[in-house]
């Protein structure tokens, strides 16, 4: 499964790299390639690329913030989910999402 998507927080200093790494950490358990980028007031941390986005199976955004560049993911399932839910159980939140996306096609 290849899984992109933004973690974002209103400062984007603390929850939002915890977000990222624990869904990072979650994706290499279930042997995914899962890529999170941090979106916050220091500008996007490692930015997902337009061919990461293609690649995809589907797009996690986990912020209740707007988030920039979202035309990358035109196309492609999104699902957004509060950030504190990645932080407290990723893995489920992983396959949660994975099994919305399959039911939908």
């Amino acid at each position: 499964m290849n899984v992109v998507g933004v973690s974002a927080c209103p400062a984007g200093l603390a929850h939002t790299p915890m977000a990222a790494k624990a869904l990072e950490k979650a994706g290499k358990e279930l042997d995914w390639n899962v890529r999170i980028e941090q979106q916050g007031m220091m500008g996007p941390v490692n930015p997902i690329t337009q061919a990461e986005a293609d690649a995809a199976d589907f797009v996690l955004i986990a912020s209740d913030q707007k988030i920039t560049s979202m035309e990358r993911f035109e196309g492609k399932p999104i699902i957004r989910v509060d950030i504190n839910t990645c932080i407290k159980a990723p893995k489920a939140v992983l396959k949660k999402c994975a099994a919305a996306v399959k039911k939908e096609s």
